[in-house]
C-alpha cells in the first residue's frame, strides 16, 4: 500500500504535480452562461477557478454593464469573456504569450464578440504605460480592470504591479472598478487606498475588489 505524503515529501508532489492538462472551461454566468471555452492547458496561463470566478463575478458583477473591461494578463481570456457575458461594452485583452493570446481570439470568435473585443500580444507592463501616455485613447466607457497574473510575479515584480495599479486608479474615472486577485505571498495592505478594498479570501486566491 502506498505510504502517505507527509512534511516536504507532500510539499513536494504539490510543486510537482502534473500539470493541467488541454480541455474546457466553461462561462459561469450571463448570457454565455455554460458556454464553453477552450484551454490548451499551459500552465502559463493559470485560469482562475470556475468557483472562484464565480464567486468573484457574483460579488462584481451588477457593477459591469456597460463598463470598458481590461483583462490585463488575460491567459485563457476567461475574465474577459465573464465580464462580456455578464454585459460589459468592450473587452480589452493582453496577454504576452502568442499561443494563448491566439486562443483568446478563438474563443471570441467561437462566442461570436468579436466586435465586442481587443486582443493585444504584448507584455502587460509596456502595454499600460504606453496606454496610460495618450488620455485621448482613453474608453469614454468607465473601466473595469481585472489584474489576474501569474501569482510569481507578485514576487518576482511586486512594486511594478503596485506601481501599475496606482497609475491605472489614478487614470480611471468615476464609477470604474479594480479587481485583482493573489495569493498569500501578496498582502492586500499593500494596495493602492488599501482602506478602500473590499477583500475575500478563496483559497489560494485572495481577492481584492475596489470601486472609485
Amino acid at each position: 500500500m502506498p505510504q502517505k505524503k507527509r512534511g516536504s515529501d507532500l510539499q513536494t508532489w504539490k510543486t510537482n504535480r502534473p500539470e493541467a492538462k488541454p480541455g474546457k472551461l466553461r462561462i459561469v454566468g450571463g448570457r454565455f452562461r455554460g458556454r464553453q471555452l477552450a484551454y490548451s492547458g499551459d500552465p502559463r496561463t493559470r485560469p482562475m477557478k470556475d468557483n472562484t470566478r464565480e464567486a468573484v463575478f457574483n460579488l462584481a458583477g451588477g457593477y459591469l454593464p456597460g463598463k470598458h473591461v481590461f483583462d490585463l494578463f488575460s491567459g485563457t481570456g476567461a475574465i474577459g469573456l465573464e465580464a462580456l457575458s455578464r454585459g460589459a461594452h468592450h473587452a480589452t485583452f493582453i496577454e504576452r504569450h502568442f499561443p494563448t493570446a491566439r486562443l483568446i481570439r478563438e474563443n471570441i470568435a467561437e462566442l461570436g464578440v468579436t466586435s465586442e473585443a481587443s486582443v493585444f500580444t504584448s507584455d502587460t507592463f509596456f502595454w499600460v504605460r504606453k496606454f496610460l501616455r495618450d488620455p485621448s485613447q482613453f474608453p469614454t466607457q468607465p473601466w473595469a480592470i481585472f489584474c489576474s497574473p501569474p501569482y510569481q510575479l507578485y514576487v518576482e515584480r511586486e512594486d511594478e504591479i503596485l506601481v501599475m495599479l496606482e497609475s491605472l486608479i489614478d487614470a480611471a474615472p468615476d464609477d470604474s472598478l479594480f479587481v485583482v486577485e493573489s495569493d498569500e505571498r501578496f498582502s492586500c495592505a499593500k494596495l493602492p487606498q488599501s482602506n478602500r478594498w473590499k477583500i475575500r479570501e478563496y483559497a489560494p486566491a485572495h481577492v481584492g475588489i475596489l470601486r472609485i
